[in-house]
Parts: C-alpha cells; structure tokens; sequence
C-alpha cells in the first residue's frame, strides 16, 4: 500500500527564491502545454501527444529567448507538471466515459501566478536524503526538515509545498507493507454528529472541538483589518498572510484531532462501520458553517486507510439508511424525526432511545450485514492483507490539481 509522510521544511532565502523559480516554470510548462491542447481541439486537430509537448515546451523552449529561464531548474520538475496534465486530462475522460467514481471531474485549468498555494513534483532522480538529516533537491540544496518520525521506507516521489501562509512541506510517497495489529473480539458503529463529533455502539462520545467555532472571534478582527487595506498595497499582503495563518492553525488542530481519534478507534476494534454520509449536500444547508468545522469527510477517509493499514475491517452504510429512524431494540421503524429530537420513546416496545447512540448501534447492525455481502455491495472496503487490494496515498497528490534510486530509507540518528 502507499503512505504520505508530510515534514515541514525550513529552506533559507537563496533556496526560498529557487524554489519560487521552480514553481514558477513548472507552472509555465503546464500553461503552455494545455494552451496547445486546447487550441489543437479548437482547430479540430487530433489530441497533442506527450512526447510533442515535451519536445516542443521543454527541450526546445529552452533554446529561445522567450523560455530559456526554463534551463535554471531541474528538467525533472518540467517534466513532472506536464505528467501531472496528462494525468488531469486521463482522469477528466474517464469522468467524461462513466468510467470513474466519484464526482464529475472537469477539463484542466491554467494556472495563476497569483495562487497562494505552489507546488513541484520530483521522483527519486532529483532528490535523496542525506545522512545529516536534510534532504538534497536538484538545483535547490540541502533543505533543512524538521523530521518527526522516520520513514519506514524509501520514497517513490516528493512534493514541495509553499501553502497559503508561506509554510513549506515535503511530502514522501512510498510503499510499505501493512503494520497489522492483534486480533480483538469488538467491532463498532460510528455515527457522526454535531452536538456531538461521534457516538460509538458501545455508549462511548466523542465531544466535538469546533476549531473553527472557537477562532471565529479572532478571524473576524483579522478578517476586518484586511477589508480595510488597499488593494494590491504590502500592507493588505501582509494582512492576507495573517488570515491565512489562523485558518491554517484551525485546519491543524482539526487534522491533529481526526488522526488521534481515528487512531484509537482503528487500535481498539476489528471491524469499524460508519454511515456514508451526504457532506457536499449538508455543506449547503444552514448547517454549512458547522459541517465542515467537523470534517467529516477527511475523518472517515483517515478510518478508511488506517482500516487497511492496520489490517482492520472497514464498510459504509448506505446513506439511505434510515438510522435514527428504527429502533435499536426490537427493529421497529418509528419514521423520521426533527433534529433538535435527541431522545425518543420506541412506539412498540417503549424503549427510551439517545438519538445518536440508537443510530450508532443500527450501523454496527446494518454494517455487519454489509460486511458478510460484500461481493455483492459497492459500500464494503477490506484491509489489503484479505483483499489484496492496491490502496492510494491517503492524502492527494500535492502536485496535481486534479485528482512515482538510491535513496535511503529512515533518517539515521532519529
């Protein structure tokens, strides 16, 4: 299976500017090559092949007056940005075929100098790990990292980040084999909320954190001091810099939090079932604000691959469901209720019922029935040591926004 390891990176200024010349021409290559592929279709010509492109925009572009810059960073990282253009315009086909799942992908966009988030992708012939703990970048140097656990094996491919709030990350793909936990007997339904962040079969809740909730104060103020700083002047800059910051604290408190609670729910059962939840649709209701404080989604995608990396087993309950609708007990379906209903009295039996903790305990039921008829539903996701099956990185390809030799593995001293 393939793991991202993610490090902060801490270059110095020669190396900040160098960088900054490396997402500049890749960003380049991947406008020029997409502005020949879509005047070719407007002109009716056949689709404009890769090698084309690469002779075209890269090897001779070099040569000109125009492009000769292009020379100044690793052929590797131009080479990278028009892979990553094919792989935006295969997974826009398939889209356009049926021949994907998920959401339906769109055609591939230019890119924008003025985006605060850039991005390069090298594979293992542009960079290596050195014994000191730094990691060597072709035409960039020895990067500073700050390493918080050793990598388990050697990287396939590396992406360098500079997100919105001029923070740098290098991120390592590689393949490892599953770290298996011992067997336990339990298994558990998980139903996510936002009184509460989860509720389990077995009564236990998980209180939720609102980050965003508890920082709204602070980015409001901040927020009004941009608002107020002219357009285009160093100080609003500086103000969009400051904004960005606390939205990134948010997002790392509520990362950190997912993977901790993820962790210890994946350590302490052998088959986990969560509902499939409709995020994009909720995302629009008047609940927007507080869903995606919760981030359900990343939640359930990190349970997902710590399920198949730990060799646990892992499904979701169809949507359609209706959990908070039959009783836990005997099995009668009492209809839909309000949401500010947290408690209930079944109509047949007259049990009492906690609206969230009946809803967990029908998922671990409906869950087991989908887990025993998994070759038959499309719900059901196995550990890869039962299935054998090929599982992605658990994070997206920072160098591709549409969704890898000698290097050494670990960092000695560490």
């Amino acid at each position: 299976m393939q793991l991202r390891y993610n490090y902060r990176a801490y270059p110095d200024a020669t190396q900040r500017r160098a960088l900054a010349s490396a997402f500049g021409c890749a960003r380049v290559v991947w406008n020029d090559c997409l502005r020949d592929r879509k005047e070719a279709h407007a002109a009716g010509l056949p689709y404009v092949k890769s090698a084309e492109l690469s002779r075209l925009r890269i090897t001779q572009a070099k040569q000109t007056a125009e492009r000769a810059w292009l020379a100044d960073v690793s052929a590797v990282v131009l080479q990278q940005s028009l892979r990553d253009l094919d792989t935006a315009y295969k997974n826009f086909f398939d889209s356009a075929r049926g021949e994907r799942q998920g959401r339906t992908v769109g055609p591939p966009r230019y890119k924008s100098k003025k985006d605060t988030r850039q991005s390069v992708r090298l594979n293992t012939n542009a960079f290596s790990l050195k014994d000191n703990g730094t990691v060597y970048v072709a035409k960039i140097g020895d990067l500073k990292v700050k390493w918080s656990r050793r990598l388990p094996a050697a990287p396939t491919s590396l992406t360098v980040t500079k997100d919105s709030c001029g923070r740098y990350f290098l991120s390592f793909v590689l393949d490892t084999d599953p770290d298996i936990l011992p067997e336990v007997d339990t298994d558990t339904g998980v139903d996510l909320g936002l009184s509460a962040f989860a509720v389990l079969s077995d009564g236990r809740k998980i209180d939720s954190p609102r980050f965003l909730r508890r920082a709204e104060k602070k980015l409001k103020r901040l927020q009004r001091d941009l608002s107020r700083k002219a357009k285009g002047s160093k100080n609003r800059a500086k103000a969009r810099i400051k904004v960005a910051r606390q939205h990134a604290k948010v997002a790392d408190r509520r990362r950190d939090f997912h993977h901790k609670a993820s962790t210890q729910i994946i350590r302490d059962n052998q088959a986990v079932y969560v509902e499939d939840l409709a995020v994009s649709g909720l995302g629009r209701t008047r609940l927007a604000k507080s869903v995606h404080d919760a981030g359900w989604s990343a939640f359930v995608g990190m349970l997902e691959y710590k399920a198949v990396k730990h060799g646990r087993t892992f499904a979701k309950v169809g949507r359609a469901f209706p959990s908070s609708q039959v009783c836990s007990a005997c099995g009668f379906r009492d209809g839909p209720k309000p949401l500010h209903v947290r408690e209930w009295t079944c109509g047949a039996c007259g049990t009492v019922h906690d609206r969230d903790h009946n809803a967990a305990c029908n998922v671990l039921v409906e869950g087991r029935r989908v887990a025993a008829g998994r070759a038959e539903t499309l719900n059901a996701s196995w550990s890869a040591g039962q299935t054998r099956a090929k599982v992605p990185a658990q994070r997206g390809e920072a160098g591709s926004p549409r969704k890898g030799r000698t290097t050494q593995a670990g960092i000695p001293g560490l």
